[in-house]
């Protein structure tokens, strides 16, 4: 079971006189997750090191740290935390004493993952794109069931008997929305899906 977050979290720590921020958002794409790592890298931090999960894609950086110590154990800590469609940004402020290999490692790692740890997780669900029309009288009705289907509203078009609402669902809540629609509408609106 995967988890992307609710909205953007951030830490704070400070090791052996280095200061490091962890700031972690939701994201849908590589170009929103290098989007949101350009918009808060400091640039005058020692290092800007990240790594980003969004499904098959992923990649990480180090920033200039030794190769292996910084974006690696930040995309080791986004799988450790069952985490998808996630970016995670880790600035070092230099403060003068050397951490070693498996220090900086087990720093931005760890910052990485009390990050995510933060912030407030939501579980992705794989949905299947719907779609039925519903008349006048029982739109309001309908739409007041979506949350409890756990659908997602991705389109309504109205015309002169009702609107046609294209919807995302859960797999497994396809055969019974279908029947609950159904007889709300009273046979009159059909649940179909490809």
């Amino acid at each position: 079971m995967a988890f992307t977050l609710a909205g953007p979290c951030e830490y704070r720590e400070e090791i052996r006189k280095s200061r490091f921020l962890a700031l972690a958002a939701p994201v849908e794409s590589a170009q929103q997750a290098l989007a949101f790592i350009e918009q808060h890298s400091d640039a005058g931090a020692s290092h800007n090191c990240w790594a980003f999960r969004c499904g098959q894609q992923y990649r990480f950086s180090d920033d200039g740290e030794p190769g292996g110590t910084a974006g690696r154990p930040i995309l080791a800590a986004i799988e450790g935390q069952d985490c998808d469609r996630v970016v995670v940004l880790v600035t070092r402020w230099y403060g003068g004493i050397q951490l070693g290999t498996g220090g900086l490692a087990r720093a931005y790692g760890g910052s990485a993952a009390r990050c995510l740890q933060g912030g407030e997780r939501v579980e992705l669900v794989a949905r299947i794109s719907a779609r039925c029309h519903v008349p006048f009288a029982e739109l309001a009705r309908v739409k007041a069931r979506l949350p409890e289907w756990q659908a997602l509203l991705v389109e309504e078009r109205f015309d002169a008997e009702g609107a046609e609402l294209r919807l995302a669902l859960p797999a497994q809540q396809l055969q019974p929305v279908a029947e609950q629609l159904a007889n709300l509408g009273r046979g009159q609106i059909r649940l179909e899906w490809d």
